[in-house]
């Protein structure tokens, strides 16, 4: 582990994923850190160039912990398919080879809410990561907050409610209720800057260090808005009118008690209203950036152009948006 008050080598899981790439691609474009992607033996997912590599085995904890060793961070982001004790395996390797900064797999709408936790139960492991961590004594952890991210999702019809190809939308009570969302470049800034703070403060700021967050939920995002205005992003970038489409509202509590419902017989659209639908309920929880406040000024993280991140949207939706 480096001595620098800075970080130096930076050890990732999940590097080639829809997320984990752009993290790593900011990451490198710092020209502040060696990143080693962490890869399963036998794995064939292509990994960003740039970055080392470092198989292992998760039956053999021996293996993670030697491919940890002399790293000053380590970033967990896992597919919604890996098996539920594979970041638990991870932590406690990190522990064994002397990581300290742990960044777990959150990267998701605000799992500080007691609500949200309440009501979306696959959130409950992102909080017993971040327990989990601070038991070990060695690690500390800084969990980043995203909102869903917004090409994803909006790609998706059964999440924000827009369908492009069949050109629908549903709004979730009236559309008009605030959610904080983020884009995977926004994201990937943030991760880069966060770790390319100092560990310590410098000059005298200490707001500008990763002490000033350990232990801590981190919030950012790209925008906070409406379905509504998310709408009227997608009607410019499509050249259509309303007129165009076929619009309907569902309440938002009867559109996530039907998801849920629909959930437990392994429908995954289901699952998706369920998820989606409730950062939408008119308590406030899905509007982070509002009630808990971002650090995206700290970091001096760009306003970005939702026109632009709604065009990325429009082409995911005409593959396989779940890919």
């Amino acid at each position: 582990m480096s001595t620098s008050n800075y970080l130096k080598r930076i050890a990732f899981v999940g590097a080639g994923g829809n997320s984990g790439s752009y993290m790593v691609e900011a990451l490198l474009k710092t020209g502040k850190h060696a990143v080693t992607a962490i890869t399963r033996e036998g794995s064939t997912s292509k990994l960003p160039k740039g970055v080392d590599v470092a198989h292992v085995n998760y039956d053999n904890l021996a293996t993670i912990t030697k491919a940890l060793k002399g790293h000053d961070a380590l970033i967990i982001t896992l597919g919604g398919r890996a098996p539920p004790d594979h970041q638990s395996k991870l932590i406690q390797a990190a522990a064994e080879a002397g990581v300290h900064w742990i960044m777990p797999n959150e990267f998701s709408p605000d799992t500080a809410s007691e609500e949200l936790l309440n009501d979306i139960p696959i959130f409950g492991p992102k909080k017993q990561a971040r327990e989990e961590i601070e038991k070990t004594g060695v690690c500390a952890y800084i969990s980043l907050v995203t909102g869903f991210w917004y090409e994803w999702s909006l790609a998706i019809p059964a999440a924000y409610g827009c369908d492009f190809g069949n050109r629908t939308m549903t709004f979730f009570d009236e559309g008009e209720t605030r959610a904080s969302t983020s884009t995977w470049q926004q994201v990937g800034r943030a991760v880069a800057g966060l770790l390319s703070l100092p560990v310590k403060a410098e000059g005298g700021d200490k707001e500008r260090c990763l002490e000033n967050f350990k232990n801590k939920v981190v919030y950012v995002s790209s925008f906070t808005v409406t379905q509504k205005e998310m709408f009227a992003s997608v009607l410019r970038v499509t050249g259509t009118k309303e007129s165009d489409w076929k619009i309907s509202k569902e309440p938002a509590v009867e559109r996530y008690k039907t998801g849920s419902e629909a959930m437990k017989s392994g429908d995954h659209i289901g699952f998706a209203k369920m998820l989606y639908t409730r950062i939408y309920f008119p308590d406030g929880t899905g509007n982070f950036e509002t009630n808990k406040g971002t650090v995206n000024a700290l970091l001096g993280l760009p306003t970005e152009d939702v026109d632009e991140a709604t065009k990325r949207a429009e082409k995911r939706s005409e593959t396989d948006p779940w890919g």
